[in-house]
């Protein structure tokens, strides 16, 4: 299944990790640019434990991406 989370804050990133994780293509979309610039070099705009790793294994997986467009 191929899912569009609309936000990468506190519900977006973590729930579209999540489904990242159960196999689903998840695309995290968030108007702030230097959010998902930091997504990309793997800064996390949170915390939650253990989501740093969660998101890192399924970005390498090609199951989790992140954009504003």
């Amino acid at each position: 299944m191929k899912i569009a989370m609309v936000g990468s804050g506190y519900v977006g990133l973590v729930s579209g990790a999540c489904f990242a994780d159960f196999g689903h293509e998840v695309v995290c979309i968030d108007k702030d640019q230097a959010k998902i610039d930091r997504l990309h070099a793997g800064v996390m705009p949170i915390y939650e434990p253990g989501l740093d790793a969660l998101v890192a294994g399924n970005v390498k997986a090609g199951r989790l991406t992140f954009t504003t467009d």
